[in-house]
Parts: structure tokens; sequence; C-alpha cells
């Protein structure tokens, strides 16, 4: 998908509070898993207004997730920065949105690759690291970014069989990437994990997505002391509302239009706002100090611990 006249490079994003942030997103449905070119209004997510310093210069890096939203905001940003960068997603539907963020990588003078599959499967898992490694020579940044919610009404609406896909998705998944791109990186390598406001405070709709990104930041914590000696930094960004396709693709129409207005800030973060953190996490020379940390960009929230 071309989005190049949704906006442009000078378009400012709404402030706190200001006129029309928090009612800014249609009422609308998509088909699941959410191709961008269905949604009336698509998120910034092309860092158009980033300028790269070099900070990934010969870096090599696997995004799950990668596709679109928050995943494609962080393969661009990572390329600007000079990163080849591998993008890992789930079906032939996300194609058009895989070969996207693709041109926007290579536009940057930098590899790309798409990968397509499954990871609830830990032979996609496998699979996707493997052919990274394969194509770039190596790896050097693990991104865990990949992720399924369904809401219910009710908890009693909550089937095992959601429970058990949630969990495939959301933690299986960046268990088995991460076990098999561990032996791939080198002192210095990166994992950062994609966890989430709702797993820092709970959500009684979102019941076992809230859950499986608490073990998302549990898992960070953990692997942050396991992997030390190997010199190998783990960290999580935890994002409050962000506006992405799997929104209007998962939720309903009515909580779609009215989607971040809880926030603070009034409003939903877009892709872009989020990717810079991704950024100062898998840089050495921003973050060398850091590991086992959960950054949560979450709009003027303020969560105890």
């Amino acid at each position: 998908m071309d989005s190049s006249d949704e906006y442009t490079a000078n378009d400012q994003l709404p402030g706190p509070n200001s006129p029309g942030a928090s009612d800014r997103h249609p009422a609308e449905n998509i088909d699941y898993p959410g191709p961008t070119d269905q949604m009336a209004q698509t998120p910034r997510d092309e860092m158009r207004d980033y300028s790269g310093s070099g900070l990934l210069a010969g870096k090599r890096a696997l995004i799950t997730g990668g596709d679109s939203g928050i995943g494609r905001a962080v393969a661009v940003a990572l390329a600007k920065e000079g990163a080849d960068v591998a993008v890992a997603y789930l079906s032939e539907r996300e194609d058009g949105d895989a070969a996207h963020t693709v041109g926007l990588i290579q536009a940057q003078g930098c590899a790309a690759l798409s990968i397509r599959g499954d990871l609830a499967d830990p032979e996609n898992c496998r699979r996707a690291v493997e052919e990274t490694a394969a194509a770039f020579g190596g790896l050097d940044v693990l991104i865990n970014n990949v992720a399924f919610q369904s809401p219910v009404d009710d908890f009693l609406e909550l089937q095992p069989t959601q429970w058990a896909r949630t969990f495939a998705v959301n933690i299986d998944s960046y268990f088995h990437t991460t076990r098999a791109a561990v032996p791939y990186l080198t002192p210095g390598g990166v994992i950062i994990n994609t966890g989430s406001v709702n797993g820092l405070r709970g959500n009684k709709q979102l019941i076992d997505y809230a859950a499986t990104k608490g073990a998302v930041h549990v898992l960070t914590f953990s692997l942050a002391k396991a992997l030390l000696d190997r010199r190998i930094r783990v960290n999580c960004v935890a994002p409050g509302p962000v506006w992405t396709p799997l929104i209007p693709a998962t939720l309903p129409a009515d909580q779609v239009a009215d989607f971040g207005s809880q926030a603070p800030y009034g409003r939903a973060a877009e892709p872009d706002e989020i990717a810079p953190s991704y950024v100062f996490f898998a840089s050495d020379r921003l973050s060398s100090y850091y590991t086992g940390e959960v950054l949560a960009p979450i709009g003027g929230e303020t969560l105890p611990g």
C-alpha cells in the first residue's frame, strides 16, 4: 500500500486534549488480521519526520509482526539508523502490508526481507530466525512484537481455544523465537519485547491478552538476568493505546471510535511516536547500561511500581 497521500511530513500530531484528539478515529471494522489499506484512517507508521544518525549501522534485525502498525514504524526507524531488517507476518492477507514495509526499508538503502508464517507454530519461529540470519549473515537485534487480541464482554465468553491462541501468539512465540535467536546473538546483541499497559494494570475485556502481556514483562526481567553473562541486553516497550490495524480488526466499532480517549492525552498514540523507544533500546550508544527495563509510553498516565 502506498499511503503517501495520507499525510505529509509537516503534519503535526494532536497534542494533549487538543480539539478532535479524542474522537479522531472513524467507527469502523476491518477484516482480521487488519490490512492497512482497509482502514478509513491509516496510521502514521512510516517515520517520515525521523532522521537517523547511524546508530545501528551494520546491524541486522528481525521484527515479528513487522508488516504494519508499530512493527512497520520500528522497521523503518531501524533502517533509517542503518540496519538491515526482516519482518515476519501472519498470512497472505498481509502480503501487501509486508511488501510496502520492505519497500520502505529498501528506500533507506538497507536490505529487507519478509517472512510469512503463523508464529503460534514454533517451527515458524525457528524458520523466521534462520531465514533472517541466512539472508543477512547473522542477527544482532530481535524484536518480539507479534500479538493477537479478541475482546469479550463477559469472562465466561472467553473460550479455552481463544485463551490457548492468545498465549501461543503473544508469549509462546516470544519464547520460541528468542530460543532460536540466542545462538546467533553475539555479545552486544539485543532483544526487545513488546508489552502493553494492559499487562501493567489488567483489562476486563482483554483478560487473556493482558495476562500474556504481564507474562512478557516478567519474561523480560528473567531473560535479562539469564542472558547477562552472554552480554545480550533484554528490554521491553509497553505502550498505552496505539492506533494500528489491529484495533478496527478486533474491537467493536463504537470502541474503535473512542479508542485512546481514556488516556490523559485524550487520544491514542501513532506508531511513529512509539518506534523511537525501540531505537533507544536497540542502540548500544544510547542504552548500553539498560537491561531488564520496561519502558511505558502511555500518554501521561502514571502507574505505581
